[in-house]
């Protein structure tokens, strides 16, 4: 007998290749473009960053030479002041060296009023002239005006050509010319820093990918990460420019025989470009887990049409066979059985549900045993191993709160049901065998109870909300102090013996025994119903800490107990701490005009693991006596 398995695969598999094939393409088109679009952005950005700098660098350069030129002016005029107060000193090679010295200029040279210089620091010069050079010549308009205070810009001096800023003014007396000379070290450094390649030097965002400055005139490479191309013509690298200037969103180009993806764009004259080898920005591209993720989702769509397609061509026929036999056992004939031979599955698929209709016969004899027994409101589940569906009758959707969808959804999975379960039995009710709290904003409780047999559940959930609350009702009217609301002395020692009960859970703990000072005082002078509201100040203070980590109780009249657990030593420290400042500054309000000074001792025991607490409660107790009668001493 052919399996439909066999019979769907055949057609599978041209669709699958066929399919696969076809995302292949698309997908590398898609990721394709993605990575050249990645690579455009990221251009993008360094270009926005490059042209800033280049903003910012050209302004700090005007400042410095701006600031240059003004200081350059200024110490021609003081060394001219200088030397017109001392004429002595342009006798003296030293003493203008030591002027130069002073006043941090490189070079002093002294022109006579036909423009020759006569003395200075460097007596190399003497004897140049206005008509000396290039450079030279910039000052000899000042021979004819002598109001004229003029300041060179950087350029190479005539005697050695090293870069250096002049200025030079005419004495007061008008007898002598005096030329500064400063080396611009700072805006020397500032130009460099203007210069193309320094820049993407300092903006190597990734060191993958090469940038490149291309002169729009001449096409020379003028800047560049790769310093080997500095200087050299584009096109002999392998730029199109033609590319270059007319592809902004990017384009394809091997550089020095490296296959490249570039984008460039034009920055006032020059051509500034990103280059990133191919084999770097497309390296994702066999590995992208999101073309494999749109890869499953499209051929799990076609081949669902697929296999709807195989499946009315070869089952439709066994389905209304037993469409016809489920008709008959949904109108009650449950002694129908269904023997479809169509196919392997659709026998299979008939072998089971014969099951489920012998097992449904059993289940309907077990549910009408146990609601003979009760009166509750018991709610009936089964599955089976070999099925994901659960069965269960209509008081689970109630007892459990679900709707029509969750319900339907829980029938369905079976290990959604179990985990369902799973997680009502993580929040169990201490002192209640087998009961549960369920979540919600309602306090309600359930009891389940399980039989397992040949990979079989039967299960019966039983609502226990009420009696839940009636047992504590009872246990809050036996447990708590009906002053204080905390524990009394019987509800204290239940919760003592039940976490003593388990101490490796408790971490560090402290029992802590607490009287109240002054009680008889307050009864006497304002009565006992101002006692009683001193005695709750007091039980509201120490019922501060965190619940699920302490226990409060009233032992009766003024004493009180304090428990506090899990707890690390540092953290128990602290909050003994925090009882002490509790104790030495707290005030109680009796009534809206009365209060008084929060007074009480007390005595603390700091133990961890196993202990016997009744011990632990008597230190404590001897403690706080001791500690009633240090407080005593000192009010005294």
């Amino acid at each position: 007998m052919q399996t439909l398995g066999r019979i769907i695969s055949r057609y599978m598999r041209i669709i699958t290749l066929t399919l696969v094939l076809a995302l292949l393409i698309v997908i590398g088109s898609m990721e394709t473009a993605k990575e050249q679009r990645n690579a455009y952005e990221n251009a993008a950005g360094a270009f926005y960053q490059i042209e800033q700098t280049l903003e910012r660098n050209e302004e700090e350069l005007r400042e410095i030479g701006l600031e240059y030129s003004a200081t350059c002016l200024y110490n021609a005029e003081a060394i001219a002041y200088l030397i017109q107060d001392n004429p002595s000193a342009m006798e003296s090679t030293e003493e203008l060296k030591r002027i130069a010295e002073f006043m941090e200029v490189d070079e002093i040279h002294i022109f006579d009023e036909s423009g020759c210089i006569i003395a200075g620091t460097h007596p190399d010069y003497f004897g140049y002239t206005f008509d000396s050079g290039e450079q030279m010549r910039f000052f000899a308009p000042m021979l004819t005006d002598k109001s004229l205070k003029l300041v060179q810009e950087v350029t190479p001096n005539t005697a050695e050509g090293k870069m250096m800023q002049y200025s030079a003014l005419w004495s007061k007396d008008r007898h002598f010319i005096v030329q500064v000379g400063m080396a611009p070290v700072r805006l020397m450094k500032a130009t460099e820093k203007n210069e193309l390649s320094y820049i993407f030097s300092m903006l190597r965002i990734d060191m993958e990918a090469d940038y490149y400055a291309i002169d729009a005139d001449s096409r020379i490479i003028v800047g560049s990460t790769e310093p080997g191309s500095v200087g050299k013509n584009a096109e002999d690298i392998g730029f199109e420019f033609a590319a270059v200037q007319n592809h902004r969103d990017g384009f394809h180009v091997k550089i020095n025989g490296v296959k490249s993806y570039c984008v460039f764009t034009r920055i006032e004259g020059n051509y500034i470009g990103r280059a990133i080898p191919c084999r770097i920005l497309y390296r994702r591209l066999p590995a992208n887990m999101m073309s494999l993720a749109i890869c499953l989702i499209l051929i799990a769509i076609f081949l669902s049409y697929a296999v709807i397609w195989c499946m009315n061509r070869y089952v439709v026929e066994g389905i209304q066979g037993v469409n016809e036999k489920l008709r008959m056992i949904a109108g009650g004939d449950l002694e129908e059985r269904i023997g479809i031979q169509s196919s392997a599955e659709l026998s299979e698929l008939g072998s089971y549900i014969n099951e489920m209709v012998h097992s449904l016969l059993a289940n309907n004899r077990k549910m009408s045993y146990v609601l003979s027994k009760t009166n509750m409101c018991i709610g009936v589940y089964e599955y089976s191993e070999q099925s994901p569906k659960v069965r269960f009758t209509e008081y689970i959707p109630r007892i459990f709160s679900l709707d029509e969808e969750s319900s339907r959804r829980l029938s369905e999975d079976r290990g959604l049901f179990q985990d369902f379960l799973e997680r009502i039995r993580e929040r169990p009710v201490l002192g209640e065998e087998g009961v549960f709290r369920l979540d919600g904003t309602c306090e309600r409780y359930v009891r389940l109870e399980e039989v397992h047999e040949n990979n079989e559940t039967f299960g019966v959930a039983i609502d226990m909300t009420a009696g839940v609350a009636r047992r504590r009702e009872i246990e809050v009217q036996r447990d708590i102090d009906s002053l204080t609301g905390l524990y009394n002395r019987r509800g204290l020692e239940m919760r003592l013996e039940t976490l003593f009960a388990g101490p490796e859970k408790l971490g560090h703990y402290a029992v802590i025994m607490i009287d109240a000072d002054g009680l008889k005082g307050i009864n006497d002078t304002y009565g006992h119903e101002k006692g009683d509201a001193y005695l709750c100040r007091i039980a509201e203070k120490i019922n501060t800490f965190d619940p699920e980590n302490s226990v409060a109780a009233r032992q009766g009249g003024d004493e009180f107990v304090l428990f506090l657990y899990r707890y690390q030593q540092e953290e128990l420290a602290e909050a003994v701490k925090m009882l002490e400042f509790i104790q030495r500054h707290c005030l109680a309000y009796l009534d809206d005009e009365l209060r008084v000074k929060l007074e009480f001792s007390f005595g603390c025991v700091m133990a961890e693991g196993k202990a016997d607490y009744r011990e632990l409660l008597k230190q404590a107790d001897q403690r706080m006596y001791m500690n009633k009668r240090e407080r005593k001493l000192q009010r005294e």
